[in-house]
Parts: C-alpha cells; structure tokens; sequence
C-alpha cells in the first residue's frame, strides 16, 4: 500500500518538475509547483503510515500552509507581470526591473 503511494508520489512530482521545466506560463508554472508540493505530502502521510507515526501527517500540514502562501505571493507575482507586461509569459519577468 505504502509503496503504490510512494510511486505515484514519485509519478506526481515528476509531471510537477516536467510542468516547471517545460511550460512558460507563469500561472502553469504555480499550478506545477502545487503538484509537486502534493506529492512531497503524499510522500510524507504514505512513509507516516509506513512506520505508524503521526509525523507524515503533522508535515503534510505544514506543507499545505506552505502551499498557501506560496499561492498567494504567486497570485500577486501574476498580477503585478500583467500589469506591467500584459503578458503571462515567464520570459517577460526576465525583463522586470526594480
């Protein structure tokens, strides 16, 4: 049981790091990163429920805090590249100065 979660862990975070390296959109990107956080917590519950310790999950909730507020500077990250470049494009945050 422990093992299948730990492979699609594995799975998730692949397609999470493939998302980041491959895509340009910025909001692509954020939405890449979020799996690749999902799937260091499904790593963490599958290896607490491996050794029957509550750790996993205690992580796990520190990582969906984490995941919060990675969203929201993500979110104002955006906002502020559109504003200024309208364009969504991570090539165009290169060009940022400030």
């Amino acid at each position: 049981m422990t093992r299948d979660a730990l492979i699609v862990a594995a799975i998730l975070f692949a397609l999470g790091l493939t998302g980041v390296l491959v895509r340009r959109n910025v909001i692509f990107i954020l939405m890449s990163v979020e799996v690749m956080l999902n799937a260091a917590g499904l790593a963490f519950i599958a290896a607490g429920a491996r050794w029957a310790q509550p750790d996993g999950q205690v992580v796990f909730l520190f990582i969906l805090a984490m995941a919060a507020a990675e969203v929201s500077v993500g979110l104002a990250l955006v906002l502020a590249l559109y504003h200024q470049w309208k364009s969504l494009d991570a090539d165009a945050a290169s060009h940022m100065r400030g």
